[in-house]
């Protein structure tokens, strides 16, 4: 298959990943990188010797224009997301974007618009959705064994008032949001990903804690169907802590910081053999196959529209102390 040619447009500390795994993989080659920070570049380039001879660019236009690209990688501010991704599937080229997708639901709709006339390939990097235990999770949920999901319970914590205290997060203007719209924003994703639900209605508490965004929230859910849910984000706690557990009407499944266990109908617990789980991946590999069509896309644009919804939906809440549909557009 042919060399796939990417640009990283944003080298942050999120970038340095995304590099690594684009630098392994075989039909991969990074041929630009861009930064509005001379000193991100320089110091991309000393961790990756081998981008030294790469062009460099501090205006992703001026990268677009030069060509020598089939795809970019977009792992900037989430504000920035939007121009970024709709400006290079203007120039044919394929997307992967860092969550959020977009931080408002017009965005959204603009984005898988044209992701739709483009027909280019456009990845939203949630790596959850490549995670074996939740790839078993999802499976074993469609499969209808478990019977219907009647509750959805997600707690996230995290250093996250502290963690990222200066930094461009705490700007709504660069940010478009606290952490319910940062590292949150994978909660929301992965939860709609594993029980295929969509959100009817939301109750929100935030809590800003006195920063310009949110930082704790607490959303009561209803789902379409009738399932119930419950989402704690907790920006202001001590150490990083995730905990899912999905109800249905015949089992359960505990994922505790990264480790499954599941319930029979009988309330017999088991941990899931590892020659039953799902083969893993992550969003730059598939991307890279899902260019060249050896694969399908694993993490689409369409969670990047269902989070926002949601989002968007918890801050009115909040802002209103009344319960906020949540306007789902029929994609």
């Amino acid at each position: 298959m042919a060399q796939v040619r990417v640009g990283i447009i944003g080298t942050g500390g999120i970038s340095q990943g995304h590099i690594r795994r684009l630098l392994e993989h075989p039909d991969a080659e990074i041929t630009a990188i861009c930064d509005i920070r001379p000193e991100a570049l320089a110091a991309t380039v000393e961790r990756f010797p081998a981008l030294k001879d790469v062009p460099q660019y501090s205006d992703f236009r001026d990268m677009l224009q030069a060509g020598n690209l089939d795809a970019v990688e977009i792992c900037t501010p989430h504000t920035t997301h939007y121009e970024q991704t709709m400006t290079s599937l203007d120039h044919g080229l394929h997307v992967l974007s860092e969550k959020p997708m977009v931080c408002t639901v017009a965005h959204a709709l603009d984005v898988l618009k044209k992701i739709e006339e483009s027909g280019k390939v456009f990845v939203l990097n949630y790596q959850r959705s490549y995670q074996p235990e939740f790839l078993y999770i999802k499976n074993a949920i469609a499969s209808g064994e478990y019977g219907e999901v009647q509750f959805v319970q997600g707690l996230q914590g995290q250093e996250w008032l502290k963690g990222v205290a200066g930094t461009w997060r705490h700007d709504p203007a660069l940010s478009g949001g606290g952490q319910l719209n940062d590292s949150g924003s994978h909660m929301l994703a992965i939860l709609l990903f594993i029980t295929g639900l969509a959100v009817e209605k939301v109750f929100g508490f935030i809590d800003n804690m006195t920063v310009p965004v949110d930082i704790n929230s607490a959303l009561s859910l209803k789902f379409v169907g009738g399932a119930q849910g419950s989402i704690s984000v907790v920006g202001n706690a001590p150490s990083f802590y995730e905990d899912i557990t999905i109800w249905c009407s015949k089992g359960a499944f505990y994922m505790r910081n990264g480790k499954l266990e599941v319930s029979d109908e009988n309330g017999k617990r088991f941990l899931p053999a590892t020659e039953d789980l799902p083969k893993g991946n992550n969003p730059d590999n598939n991307f890279i196959n899902v260019i060249n069509g050896k694969e399908e896309i694993g993490s689409t644009a369409l969670y990047g529209l269902r989070v926002i919804e949601l989002t968007e939906a918890a801050w009115e809440s909040a802002a209103s102390g009344e319960v906020s549909a949540v306007k789902l557009t029929d994609y």
